[in-house]
This record gives C-alpha cells, structure tokens and sequence, in this order.
C-alpha cells in the first residue's frame, strides 16, 4: 500500500506542475460573455506587457474557489452575484458594493470599479406567446400556472434565483425544469418551454423575438460588471491593475449584446471580439492569435491523453494490488471491493467538484478523479479471475514446492491475465469518455469544443470533440486487445482464439 500513497503523492506532484507560473490567469464563466470580457482582460495584460491566459470554467462557485486558492488571479462578475449570492445575508453586504470591500479585503480579494453595463437576471417568454396571454409583468405569470419553466442549472439554486423570485411573487408553477442556459432559448423556440430566465444583454433576446417580463415588484438587483482579482496582484503584477482600469466604464449594454451577438450568431470567436472591441474603443491593437481546427484538434488531443495515460497508467499499478490483495485475504476483500464500488456511484461531475478545493482546478483534480474511476473494474476483474483458478491448479502448484510468491507469478496472475485485461479495457473506454467532463474544471481535452458547441450551438464543434473521443476510447480497446494476444498464451485466451 506504501507503492499507492507514491502513486497518489505522484499524481498530485503532477496537478501542482500544470500551475500557470508567471503568466496571469483570468477565469471564465461558462457563458459567451464572461469569456469575452476574460478574453477582453487578458489582451490588455499583454498590451501591458504581461503574459496573460484565459481558462474556461464552469459556474461562480467553482471560480470563486480558483480565485481564492489563486489558481486564477481574476475574473469577471456581477454585483448582484456578489451581494446576493456570494455574501448573501452578511449585514455588511447590503445594498452596497461599497460594504462589500471589506468582506473581500478580508478574504485576499478586491474588486474594479463597474465597467459600464449592467445585466441583470429577467424572466422572458417569445413575444407572441406572451402576447396571446396578455402577459407583460413578472406578477401576470400568477394567473398562469401551467405554463412550462426552464431556467439555468445555477439561477435554480441561487440566492438571487428562483428560490428567492419565487417566495417574493408568490409564483407556484407546475413544472421547473433546469437545463443550459444556452439550450433554454431553443427549447423556448420550439415550444417545449414558456418561460426561461434572460440576461439583459443576451444576443438571442431579438434573434428569438422574446418578450423581457418587466420585473414590476423589483426583485432582481443590479447586475454591473466588474472584475474581482487577488489583492496580491497589486504587488506581484501592478500591471494587472493599471489594464484593468482602461475598462472601467468603457462597456455599454449595447456593446456587450452586439459582441454576444458577433459570437453566438455570426460564429466569430470570442478572442477577435474581444480584440476588435479594444481597437475601435480603445484605440488598443490586440494581437489576436489565430488558431486552425488541426491546430486546436492538436492541442485537445495532447491534453485528452495526458488526462488518460496518467490516470489510467497509475489506476492499473494500485488496482492490479488491491485485487491480488482481495483475493488473498477474504477478510479485507469485500471492504476493498465495497471502497470502489463506492467510487464507481459518485456522479462524475460531482467528484470533480469535489476536488477543487483539495487540488484546485485543472490537470491535478481531473487526473485523481480519473484514476478513482477507473479502479473498479480492473480490482474487480483481478479479484474474479484470482478467485476462478480451480482448487486443483493451486494444489499441483504446492505440489511442486512453489512459494506462494511464485505461484502468484508463474501460475495465478498469467492465467487471471485475461480477466485483468478485460478490466483495464473497460476501464480505458470509462476513462477516455469521462475525461472530457475535466474541461469544466480548466483541464482541458476533448471536453473544450463540446462545452463550447454546446455553448455557441455549434455542432461542428460538438462533433470536434465527441468524434475524436469516441475514435480514442475505440483505439484504446483495439489497443489491449493486442496486448491480450501479445501477453496471453493462446490456450488461456477466451472465446474463439481458446478453441482453436
């Protein structure tokens, strides 16, 4: 057990080498807008001479956590998400970003001051549905309560959300549903949906003809953007700060919709937004570093196999042991194998969030929840095959005068091979398609381009990212299936090659 405790201090070793260094790293949320505004920073950083980087993220709670540990230095936010849902109930907060720079300061962190738009949470339904109802305030939703609701993952369980809207409107609709924020405009198209949540400066609010239901009991709060960044960044990086305020009231809401929109639909990328933005605003020439798709399908593929190769590599040395050990010792085997079952029921994504405030984001959380998935089968297997040599084999061993050393090596193990191999097959199939879940925490891989396809609705990119997956997980078990023939006499193969 000493060879795993290496193995996991290994694993770790490794998440701590994928730290970004000198360069400044600006988050990103999971939608088109903060990754323009990320996009937007980091130029400027690197017009002030700094090397700057943007990681893609998945929601507030998981950058908030980054920015705290300092795996990123900043990231765009909202006041109303700080007031509302970061310090919710903090008597100091109220009402007042200005109340709120202690409670920051407190935490190693600040806050720029607003860059000029704010986007506020809404409820909108298409203008033609809403019209037929007679619907035009929040309050009208009240003598509908069959209408059908689908609101983003996040405002469902938010401070500033649907708990809080609706407690204060009194609203009691039948049906809820959370879903991608960028799928609920779709669903509202194609009339699964009545009712989404929008933001003030969404593009597909006019692409959709949708109605924004004025919020006439004034539950939702401002919603101006700002940046908060480390306090440290004031003397490790004054640069950072001096960029940062080129921003600072430059933005109009006009702006931000018509940037979403060149993104989500026109499908010019964030990083030429962004710059274009800063020429024309700022008088600011960004270089913006064009990358092709074979370029990019490169760089997923380098990132996809370092996230398998290590978490599969270190899977096999620990569970090939604890299968051996289950095996051998009845009374640690069902404890052994009830552990990594356990694992195996854990949701994915819930273990990768688990991970960040033990490992931060990135490689490191992503390559440990990756090697705890993979264990199953592999234990399972090596303790199934161990357990199914018959009574006779193990006797004409001891016959022979063989130590139980070497019947576990020249006897047991080659012929329980077929069975651990099956395991590892079904483990590197796992591994490979649960990989891509790491984009959500900045680990990058196949999962970049579908959590962007999913985002800009662009099916190219999906399929950049399943396709290759999917052709990967294939390639693996083709893989170690020659490794079977390779390894495995022929008499001990199973199906048709043991009967020839």
């Amino acid at each position: 057990m000493r060879g795993a405790a290496k193995i996991f201090l290994m694993m770790l070793a490794v998440g701590g080498q994928m730290a970004h260094g000198d360069s400044v790293v600006v988050g990103a949320k999971k939608f088109t807008e903060s990754v323009i505004l990320a996009e937007m920073a980091a130029q400027v950083m690197r017009k002030e001479g700094l090397p700057a980087e943007v990681r893609e993220l998945g929601g507030t709670r998981t950058l908030w956590q980054a920015l705290k540990r300092g795996d990123i230095d900043l990231y765009p936010e909202y006041t109303g998400t700080l007031l509302q849902e970061m310090f919710a109930g903090v008597p100091q907060a109220a009402g007042s970003l200005a109340g709120l720079q202690p409670l920051l300061a407190a935490q190693g962190i600040r806050v720029s001051m607003p860059l000029g738009f704010d986007n506020r949470y809404a409820l909108g339904m298409l203008e033609a549905r809403a019209a037929g109802l007679g619907i035009a305030e929040v309050s009208d939703l009240l003598a509908h309560p069959g209408l059908r609701y689908g609101f983003s993952n996040e405002f469902m369980d938010r401070a500033d959300g649907w708990p809080g809207l609706r407690r204060h409107y009194g609203l009691a609709p039948k049906r809820v549903t959370g879903l991608d924020h960028d799928l609920a405009y779709r669903g509202l198209a194609a009339g699964t949906i009545d009712v989404i949540d929008t933001y003030a400066t969404d593009a597909e609010i006019q692409h959709y003809q949708v109605r924004v239901l004025r919020d006439d009991r004034r539950y939702f709060p401002s919603y101006e953007a700002v940046f908060v960044y480390r306090s440290d960044l004031a003397s490790r990086a004054p640069a950072v700060l001096r960029g940062l305020e080129r921003l600072v009231g430059k933005i109009a809401t006009a702006d931000m919709m018509a940037m979403n929109a060149r993104v989500k639909l026109q499908g010019v990328e964030e990083q030429r937004v962004a710059a274009d933005f800063l020429a024309e605003r700022l008088a600011l020439q960004a270089e913006v570093r064009e990358r092709t798709v074979a370029s990019r399908l490169w760089q997923h593929t380098q990132e996809h196999l370092f996230l398998v190769a290590i978490s599969l590599s270190s899977a096999i040395l620990v569970a090939v042991p604890l299968g051996i050990l289950a095996a051998r010792r009845a009374r640690f085997g069902h404890g052994i194998l009830a552990a990594v079952g356990v694992v195996q029921t854990i949701p994915s994504l819930a273990l990768l969030v688990f991970m960040i405030p033990l490992l931060g984001i990135g490689a490191g959380p992503a390559i440990v929840a990756l090697f705890l998935y993979s264990l199953l089968p592999i234990v399972r297997n090596t303790y199934t095959g161990l357990r199914g040599i018959t009574p006779a084999v193990k006797e004409s061993a001891e016959a022979l005068g063989m130590t139980p050393g070497a019947q576990l090596r020249l006897v047991e193990l080659p012929m329980a091979l077929p069975a651990i191999l099956a395991g590892v097959k079904t483990s590197a199939v796992i591994n490979v398609g649960t990989a891509t879940l790491g984009a959500l925490i900045g680990a990058g891989g196949y999962g970049q381009p579908i959590l962007t396809g999913i985002r800009l609705d662009d099916t190219g990119l999906i399929l950049m990212g399943a396709v290759p997956a999917a052709g990967l997980a294939l390639l693996a078990q083709g893989l170690f299936e020659l490794l079977e023939r390779w390894l495995v006499p022929r008499g001990l193969r199973h199906g048709r090659d043991a009967v020839r």
